[in-house]
């Protein structure tokens, strides 16, 4: 009995030596510091993401190896009453974030932390890159600009509020909200309710911000944030490319003008994933210049104009955008569901597009082409458009608002649309009224037989002469 007491005593002190051995080779891995902090227990709930060996994909779990610093803006000067400037103190924090890179092995993840229980007020500011380290911009309080444009500082631009520029590699996350505060932005004369009977705008000043814009910045995550009420558009990418979009909340009133929710332009490689949009304007709006854009689970409404592309070709200009796909998603008590809008005039290409398995709740127009887009009263025919082309609808199902058809396809005069491909619709009149019957207008492609409501104003695809010279519209010039 003494001998295997003895020798069970001496086991259990050898696993504790490697255990505190791990513990140790383990620590010294992960280093974790909290630059000039006052309160050193405050740590990241969330896991920064890794310094990733490939760049171009931002869902790689983290490195062990990686430091993490944190630069909590409080400890910069920052008061959080909602009624101080914490600008300066902002910037203070990025500036040192950004330049950080402890161990000059590009292994360090720099966190800006804005905690929670307080409330920032920020003006107009730009947070440049490029920076020495991956930025973790931690949002777990609450980001609010200057109430309304009387209060906006002399000779800060008012066309934008938060500003990422030249950013290779940040995540901007957190349990917190990012409030445009824009009811006042809304009611400047120049917005659409203010309009008179002749649809053109009020006199007085129009500029209004977007709430965050990445510009010209790479291999971007936005995630589980809150972001309410912008001025204008609420979150905004250009020229930007590798961005992940996840588990986003968007909310302003219906009534709020141009308060799009998501704007893409000149951007590719975007992901929008998860997350619900409630707005006045575009749930998800996609400009000239985009390309591989990939959007799934997304819940769009009440209010908005749903997902669109464009619009497209104002002002005679050239504009293509390719290789879209929206998929997964709901849209309810919308004006539009899933829209291409493009002005006359314009020059281009739509291509590539695929929208699958879109549950509609009480959509004025679930299925949209307008290549005659105009917001006056009337526009002026012109003969040119961009070319609208290869667009599939699949299993698209749910209920429209009678007051327009369940499907439009208005298409220039000069430039058809053309390879419209639709299988699996159905859209049924809500509470129960009668059928209205699909609009065509120089559309071409096929459906199958089973679609309700009947799609018989397609035309048989034209000619391949015809398609011929219409196509490399966003080729080689």
């Amino acid at each position: 009995m003494l001998k295997l007491s003895t020798l069970s005593i001496i086991t259990t002190l050898i696993l504790i030596t490697l255990c505190l051995f791990s513990y140790e080779t383990e620590a010294r891995l992960h280093h974790h510091k909290d630059k000039d902090n006052l309160n050193p227990k405050v740590e990241p709930p969330c896991q920064p993401p890794s310094l990733s060996p490939n760049p171009n994909d931002p869902s790689q779990s983290p490195s062990p190896s990686y430091h993490e610093v944190v630069f909590n803006v409080r400890n910069y000067g920052a008061v959080g009453d909602g009624v101080t400037d914490d600008t300066d103190s902002f910037k203070k924090a990025w500036d040192s974030a950004c330049s950080n890179d402890i161990d000059n092995n590009n292994n360090t993840v720099s966190i800006l932390l804005v905690p929670y229980g307080f409330t920032f007020m920020i003006h107009s500011t730009i947070f440049t890159g490029p920076c020495r380290s991956y930025q973790y911009f931690q949002v777990d309080g609450t980001i609010v600009p200057r109430d309304g444009p009387k209060s906006w500082p002399s000779g800060f631009n008012k066309r934008q509020w938060l500003v990422f520029y030249r950013v290779n590699g940040i995540a901007l996350k957190g349990v917190g909200v990012i409030d445009g505060r824009g009811q006042t932005w809304w009611d400047l004369p120049c917005k659409p309710h203010r309009q008179n009977v002749n649809k053109t705008a009020l006199a007085g000043p129009c500029e209004s911000p977007a709430a965050l814009r990445f510009f010209m910045s790479s291999n971007v995550i936005v995630e589980s944030l809150s972001i309410k009420n912008s001025p204008q558009v609420h979150l905004k990418f250009d020229g930007c490319n590798v961005v992940h979009i996840n588990t986003l909340r968007i909310i302003s009133p219906s009534s709020s003008p141009n308060t799009d929710g998501i704007h893409i332009e000149n951007s590719n490689s975007i992901e929008i994933y998860n997350s619900v949009i409630s707005n006045g304007d575009d749930c998800v709006s996609i400009g000239t210049g985009s390309y591989d854009i990939d959007i799934r689970n997304l819940t769009c409404g009440p209010g908005g104009h749903g997902i669109s592309i464009g619009s497209l070709g104002d002002k005679n200009s050239r504009a293509c955008v390719s290789n879209v796909t929206v998929r997964d998603s709901v849209i309810k008590f919308s004006d539009n569901g899933v829209r291409i809008k493009t002005w006359q005039g314009g020059s281009g290409s739509v291509s590539g597009v695929t929208f699958d398995n879109i549950h509609m709740d009480a959509v004025r127009n679930p299925i949209i082409i307008d290549q005659y887009y105009c917001t006056a009263k009337s526009c002026a025919n012109k003969t040119s458009a961009v070319f609208v082309n290869d667009i599939a609808y699949q299993s698209i199902k749910g209920t429209y608002d009678i007051r327009s058809p369940p499907m439009h396809f208005g298409c220039s005069n000069n430039v058809p649309c053309t390879n419209l491909t639709l299988s699996d619709i159905e859209l049924l009149p809500s509470n129960g009224e009668t059928d209205v019957d699909p609009f065509c207008w120089n559309a071409y492609g096929i459906t199958d037989e089973f679609s309700k409501p009947s799609i018989s104003c397609l035309k048989s695809n034209p000619s391949t002469s015809l398609l011929g010279g219409l196509s490399g519209k966003c080729g080689s010039s």
